[in-house]
């Protein structure tokens, strides 16, 4: 205990900040490494605190994962959740979803590895996956297919299946983070510098808008300006 209190003290001197400390690293830790490639080693010599600090405020490294986990989809969510939250009309409410949701990913490059990784864990018995999904994903499903159910009783949007339309939106969101290495080799171009995500954002939106919006919504080829938020490590 004695060095736990040390460590507590002596990590820019407030608990709160070192378990952040701690998480943020073990966050980088696992999108570089997986689950099974993380190690607590690097993880607490990257937040600059001793191990028994980590063991302090999360129990062992499946606990720790869980807060990673929490503090990846949490984050999205909070982010999506507030744009289909704002007073606009469906075709200006859905925009601002894509754009919540594309500038998320884009300012948080560990976010996309660890979602792939648990995606392709998703059915194993260590799956956290269960948890996620109804903790996190279903209220923003939920709060897209009403979307999608609103648009189309106003006129602005083409009757869908959210049950189809849903996970195609987001494929064509996210899925440009994971091709970006083979982007790469292929064009000679970063599909991750700012000029080309910002492209990007526009040609997303103005895709989903030709698939759902009606000729009552705003015609695609408007959506290019304005700037995404700059990259970090914080979620």
């Amino acid at each position: 205990m004695h060095s736990v209190q040390k460590s507590r003290s002596g990590t820019r001197g407030r608990p709160e900040e070192s378990r952040a400390s701690i998480l943020q690293a073990a966050v980088r830790e696992f999108a570089r490494e997986g689950v099974a490639g993380a190690r607590t080693d690097a993880i607490v010599r990257s937040a600059g605190v001793n191990k028994a600090l980590l063991y302090y405020y999360f129990k062992d490294k499946e606990a720790l994962y869980d807060a990673v986990l929490d503090e990846v989809f949490s984050g999205v969510s909070h982010a999506i959740r507030g744009a289909l939250s704002q007073p606009l009309p469906p075709p200006e409410r859905l925009k601002a979803y894509v754009r919540a949701h594309f500038d998320y990913i884009a300012a948080h490059p560990p976010y996309h590895r660890i979602v792939n990784a648990e995606f392709l864990r998703a059915g194993r018995e260590s799956s956290r996956m269960g948890r996620v999904a109804q903790q996190y994903f279903r209220p923003v499903f939920s709060s897209l297919a009403a979307l999608l159910k609103e648009g189309a009783e106003s006129g602005d949007f083409q009757a869908v299946n959210p049950i189809h339309f849903v996970p195609s939106m987001i494929s064509v969101i996210a899925f440009y983070f994971t091709t970006a290495p083979i982007m790469k080799v292929l064009t000679g171009f970063d599909p991750l510098a700012p000029e080309r995500l910002v492209e990007r954002r526009a040609a997303v939106i103005d895709f989903i808008s030709a698939a759902l919006f009606t000729s009552r919504a705003s015609a695609p080829g408007q959506h290019m300006a304005g700037n995404l938020p700059e990259k970090g490590e914080r979620l």
